[in-house]
């Protein structure tokens, strides 16, 4: 295992890189902290996961507040997501103590191997429906800061609580799920513009992983190795700080990013992350 603390400078600017994608294109950055923590720092999965969320946390909590002050929120739709996305995380959480190890990583593996390939169809279709003009109609549903109207219609809303419900579940589970799947859905199904639909994303994924990440810490203090707990305090004393600033550019730079050419990238980046792991057994 790598020497804690004094090898673990590498983690702060990790850490802002992958907050920065993640709040810019609405990806849990959970994604890439889970393997990394399981290949990088070899910390077993559940604790690898739980450390992960535990960061995840902080990120989102800056991205929040960077996207509340350029008013993207649609809090009527989070609140809409939420009533079945924070269960549905607590259900992971309990399902993941009754998970062996090895089975815990080859799920999550399995999962952002599916996340890439949805992140890739979502690109696919997108590329298909860009010459056809949409003409959205009535009053603005939202109005951000800017003073830029946006116009649309939560379709299939029982197939988004169903997204919801389902990846909050994944998120206490695995770490990952429930960003990816509300962004397909609102974003690809629903067709609510890229910066709304990553803002309320951002919120709910939140509330969330507040919700997983503090199962996880209480299985740590309560039923985890002794020493479990320092072992994630040395790692998220760089995490957290990275993150944080990441949450700030994320929102920035979401604004000047083709969101259509970021899915294409982070598509291929999660299938080959997600072979990588489970080809190393």
């Amino acid at each position: 295992m790598v020497d804690l603390v004094a090898d673990q400078w590498f983690l702060f600017p990790a850490a802002v890189v992958i907050a920065t994608l993640g709040m810019s294109c609405g990806i849990g950055g959970a994604i890439l902290f889970s393997p990394m923590f399981m290949v990088v720092l070899e910390l077993p999965p559940a604790v690898a996961i739980g450390t992960a969320l535990l960061t995840q946390l902080f990120g989102f909590s800056s991205g929040v507040y960077a996207y509340r002050r350029r008013q993207l929120i649609d809090y009527a739709l989070a609140r809409r997501l939420l009533v079945v996305a924070i269960p549905g995380a607590a259900l992971g959480v309990l399902g993941a103590g009754l998970v062996p190890g090895d089975l815990l990583r080859r799920l999550f593996a399995c999962g952002i191997v599916a996340i890439g390939v949805q992140l890739f169809r979502s690109y696919q279709r997108e590329r298909r429906e860009a010459d056809v003009p949409q003409t959205p109609t009535g009053p603005p549903t939202l109005v951000d800061a800017r003073g830029i109207a946006y116009r649309y219609t939560l379709r299939s809303p029982h197939l988004a609580r169903l997204f919801a419900a389902g990846g909050g579940t994944l998120l206490g589970l695995v770490s990952v799920g429930l960003a990816e799947l509300l962004e397909y859905h609102l974003i690809v199904i629903s067709l609510v513009p890229p910066p709304v639909a990553v803002a309320t994303s951002i919120l709910v994924v939140f509330a969330a992983t507040l919700t997983a990440a503090g199962g996880h810490l209480y299985t740590f203090a309560v039923h985890a190795a002794p020493g479990t707990l320092t072992q994630v305090g040395q790692v998220v004393m760089f995490t957290i700080p990275g993150v944080i600033l990441g949450g700030q550019i994320g929102p920035w730079l979401q604004t000047r990013l083709n969101p259509t050419t970021v899915r294409l990238g982070m598509a291929f980046v999660f299938c080959a992350l997600g072979v990588f792991m489970l080809l190393r057994g």
